[in-house]
């Protein structure tokens, strides 16, 4: 394909910035990835399990997002961009299928099929529109993704400790290469500043995550409530758990997730805002991760004698999801909902106070605290409405304030 007739692989941010059905194609990969990951967890509530979930949260992470990008910025109604995305796709249901056996036997089948897809989409974009700018950054997204490559290819290598150390790093590369702008020699950074983003369609790509994210906690929750039965204390913790779900919802799309297109465009660099926002989004899927495993053990477990790693698990998934949402505050409105740092610290305090209490009283704990918050956000939003005001780049302080 010649420099001539690559325009036509570009997106024209003048059209609706509607997701394609692509895309959503592409989300449902995710709904299982997520699955395989919180049952993972739930398999082995350890600190080591925990470390690892978060490892291979974070590769998944960035095929997502920076897939979304890709799409951002190319037109995915193109069939050249379809044929790039699923095999985007498969890829992303091997390293699923992988994720239990990840740091055994399994090692090298998710490590490959993670670089086969960051390499093989960088290299698409690089080959395909040469000769545009867009071309340059993602040769510089092709070398940084090879160097942490070799990281991750290095560790399925090994075992044990070794393999944990060499995908910690890999990963810690991911966020380094992105906070440096994918900078090399001679050619400087990746010019993320200057990125055009189209606002409305990775607003609602971000939004589409956090529906599979939700998803995933139904899925689950139903899927263990269906096979252990009706029984009353059951059917109880279901409605726990899905009150649970529902108020972190709600939590999210009231008022900066619904938002969050408008905070984009009022940003000065829309590209560096989009850029954190990935980053509070992730926080938020790691704690609806964590908060799916704790539906799990609410309803296997609703009358058990409880433990501290069962209360952290129950309080602590919404607590990180809550540290996620008040990022998102801060870089929407640049103050935090002190609702959020009051609810959040709640969750983390009694966790270990309310230990002693069976799996289903926890719930209510968290229930009570959730329906607070989101009580807090109806009645604030009337009385105080909010603007989107983004800080400024070099915003860096949170200020815990009344929404």
């Amino acid at each position: 394909m010649t420099a001539g007739n690559t325009g036509d692989l570009l997106r024209d941010h003048g059209e609706p910035q509607r997701a394609t059905y692509v895309e959503l194609f592409f989300d449902v990969i995710f709904v299982f990835a997520l699955t395989r990951l919180s049952h993972t967890l739930f398999s082995d509530l350890t600190w080591s399990g925990a470390l690892h979930t978060v490892i291979l949260l974070s590769a998944f992470w960035w095929v997502w997002v920076m897939t979304a990008w890709t799409t951002n910025r190319l037109n995915p109604a193109q069939p050249a961009i379809q044929l790039v995305i699923i095999p985007i796709m498969l890829g992303t249901l091997i390293m699923a299928g992988a994720v239990p056996r990840a740091f055994g036997e399994n090692g090298m089948i998710f490590a490959a099929a993670y670089v086969i897809i960051q390499v093989g989409r960088a290299s698409f974009v690089t080959v395909a529109l040469h000769g545009r700018e867009v071309a340059i950054g993602s040769l510089q997204q092709l070398i940084w993704f090879s160097f942490s490559g070799v990281l991750w290819i290095a560790g399925a290598l090994t075992e044990g400790g070794a393999r944990l150390v060499l995908w910690i790093l890999a990963a810690g590369l991911g966020y380094a290469m992105t906070s440096l702008e994918f900078r090399l020699p001679k050619l400087g950074p990746a010019r993320i500043t200057t990125q055009k983003v189209g606002a409305e369609h990775l607003a609602e790509r971000y939004q589409q995550f956090m529906i599979i994210a939700f998803g995933e906690t139904i899925l689950a929750a139903g899927g263990q409530f269906a096979t252990l039965g009706f029984d009353q204390e059951r059917v109880i913790a279901f409605v726990l758990t899905f009150a649970i779900t529902t108020l972190l919802w709600r939590i999210y799309f009231y008022r900066a997730g619904l938002l969050l297109p408008a905070v984009i465009a009022a940003s000065t660099t829309p590209a560096v805002f989009s850029r954190s926002a990935s980053y509070a989004h992730l926080l938020m899927a790691g704690g609806i991760v964590l908060t799916s495993v704790g539906d799990e053990i609410i309803i296997t477990h609703p009358f058990a004698d409880a433990n501290l790693v069962w209360s952290a698990v129950i309080l602590c998934g919404p607590a990180i999801y809550l540290a996620g949402r008040a990022r998102l505050d801060y870089l929407s409105f640049s103050r935090v909902a002190l609702s959020r740092v009051i609810g959040l610290l709640l969750l983390v305090v009694l966790a270990p106070v309310v230990a002693f209490l069976p799996p289903i009283l926890i719930a209510v704990v968290a229930v009570i605290i959730l329906t607070a918050i989101a009580a807090s956000d109806a009645v604030s939003w009337r009385v105080h409405p909010s603007k989107p005001t983004p800080p400024p780049p070099s915003g860096r302080t949170l200020r815990p304030q009344r929404p």
